[in-house]
């Protein structure tokens, strides 16, 4: 029998290049849909040019697709952007690439949506599925609005809701506390308490491929996250250690650091970065999901392969 052929969008993304390298090994044949030849990937054994904000002639590109896995879209860290932006792109997009999905035959979609869909940067408790989702910004909201139009089609399809994902390559905030790590000063940041779910690309590409595989019908989200929330020392910790160093925090209460980030005119990344995000995986692991990384080893393996600054503490 042949393998399973995917359509994936955004294989030129920090998420999507990953599925792009991983599917295959997993047994899957991967079909790269994009906007111009110029983004060809390397490692595509196919591609088929189209638009999917305008996925009207579709039909080619679709033609014996089993599954669609969707990771294409504006992302959070695009700040600023007007909010019919992230509805055109994120929302609207997306339902109409469904709905060709729906008419070419296709299996099952998959949707790469955000822990955004459910909840904001901060949240008390864990966090499940099972909470009424409350997006705070307007990528959020265009991630919920994109999921419950997926939920009026007929096709089968399921959501996937990562917090944030980090490994080679990673930016915005993963990539700041790097950089920070790779330094080579203690850093004042020993005395935050906080939790946070991280999740690692190989755990997100081992949950799209539980999906995949799962039977269905699913038509439902579902949260993935590293099962063990980590605090920020901790998190440093881990990437000093692949860097061969010792952890190097020093406790300092959260008031200075709060005055300082004010002061810094960075008080709301501070509050992200000070506040807890817990969120639980239970419900994919109920449809047979594993983790293949921890998040220290996962985390010491992302400072390995970024390299050890010119000199150390």
């Amino acid at each position: 029998m042949n393998a399973p052929l995917i359509a994936l969008t955004g294989a030129t993304g920090f998420i999507g290049r990953h599925l792009l390298n991983e599917l295959p090994r997993r047994g899957y044949r991967v079909r790269v849909l994009l906007r111009r030849p110029s983004e060809v990937p390397a490692g595509a054994s196919s591609a088929v040019i189209g638009d999917i904000a305008s996925p009207h002639n579709m039909a080619a590109a679709l033609r014996d697709v089993d599954i669609v896995i969707h990771s294409a879209g504006l992302a959070h860290a695009m700040s600023g952007r007007p909010e019919d932006d992230y509805r055109t792109i994120n929302t609207d997009a997306t339902v109409r690439l469904a709905q060709a999905a729906e008419r070419a035959g296709v299996k099952r979609f998959v949707f790469l949506s955000s822990i955004r869909a459910q909840t904001g940067p901060v949240a008390d408790g864990v966090v499940t599925e099972d909470r009424e989702p409350q997006p705070t910004d307007p990528y959020g909201r265009s991630k919920l609005e994109a999921e419950r139009g997926l939920g009026a089609l007929g096709l089968d399809w399921t959501a996937l809701r990562p917090v944030l994902v980090y490994g080679p390559g990673v930016k915005g905030n993963m990539a700041a506390l790097l950089s920070l790590a790779q330094s080579p000063w203690p850093l004042p940041l020993g005395g935050l308490t906080a939790r946070r779910s991280l999740l690692s690309l190989d755990n997100l590409a081992a949950a799209v491929d539980t999906v995949a595989r799962a039977p269905g019908p699913l038509r439902r989200p579902f949260i993935v996250a590293d099962p063990d929330p980590v605090t920020i020392p901790e998190m440093v910790t881990a990437l000093r250690k692949g860097l061969g160093r010792g952890p190097g925090l020093v406790p300092v209460p959260s008031f200075l650091l709060r005055g300082a980030a004010a002061l810094a005119g960075r008080r709301e990344a501070y509050e992200r970065l000070a506040g807890s995000l817990v969120a639980s995986p239970q419900a994919l692991r109920d449809l047979g999901w594993q983790p293949v990384s921890s998040t220290r080893d996962a985390l010491a393996e992302l400072a390995r392969r970024a390299g050890a600054p010119a000199s150390g503490a």
